[in-house]
């Protein structure tokens, strides 16, 4: 499966940006897809999931409220909205897919997600 992230730039602080990416190839094997970031200097940091129905969605602590996750399958594309952008939320932006949901997508780490796109930047000025 390949994946195609897309959406990212540079935007001004409070502002919004909508992420998205776009699977192709094997996509019956993403049964769940995640996104996840790296600013310069940092670990990989796990932001949010979805399972394949939508029904079970995870978003971290650190960004819920301003981070929102959404899927269309019709179109092998899921989502990531953040708003009230922050100059902190400065990062590459990845997405990731998965071929089986644990029961807590929460708890997905890094080895967890076998197929990856190449990553979006995104640059959040004050």
């Amino acid at each position: 499966v390949q994946l195609q992230a897309s959406g990212g730039g540079l935007a001004q602080a409070g502002s919004s940006l909508r992420l998205s990416c776009a699977a192709s190839g094997r996509t019956w094997v993403n049964d769940v897809m995640g996104w996840w970031r790296q600013a310069p200097g940092k670990e990989r940091e796990y932001l949010a999931a979805i399972n394949r129905s939508g029904g079970s969605t995870y978003v971290a602590e650190s960004v819920k409220g301003r981070f929102t996750i959404a899927r269309d399958n019709a179109k092998n594309t899921v989502y990531l909205e953040i708003d009230s952008l922050k100059p902190e939320d400065t990062a590459v932006y990845y997405c990731a897919a998965a071929r089986w949901a644990p029961a807590n997508i929460a708890t997905m780490e890094l080895i967890d997600y076998p197929f990856w796109g190449q990553g979006t930047l995104v640059t959040v000025s004050s």
